[in-house]
């Protein structure tokens, strides 16, 4: 995980939304909550965010990088 949050893409997000119809998205990992107020995080909810993501692995956007 990169420590410097400006090391890492602006969102999460890969384009393959499923939060319309799940809790997590399937595509990057975040809640619909965390989807929609993102913009709005400070640097360290982010950076809490994408910790998670990572540290579960189950979203495409790690399961991509893992092949």
């Amino acid at each position: 995980m990169a420590s410097n949050l400006h090391d890492l893409p602006d969102s999460p997000c890969i384009g393959v939304c499923s939060t319309l119809f799940d809790e997590i998205c399937k595509g990057c990992g975040r809640t619909a909550t965390e989807v929609s107020n993102w913009v709005f995080l400070t640097d360290e909810e982010k950076r809490a965010v994408w910790t998670r993501i990572e540290r579960e692995g189950t979203a495409m956007r790690f399961q991509k990088s893992r092949a």
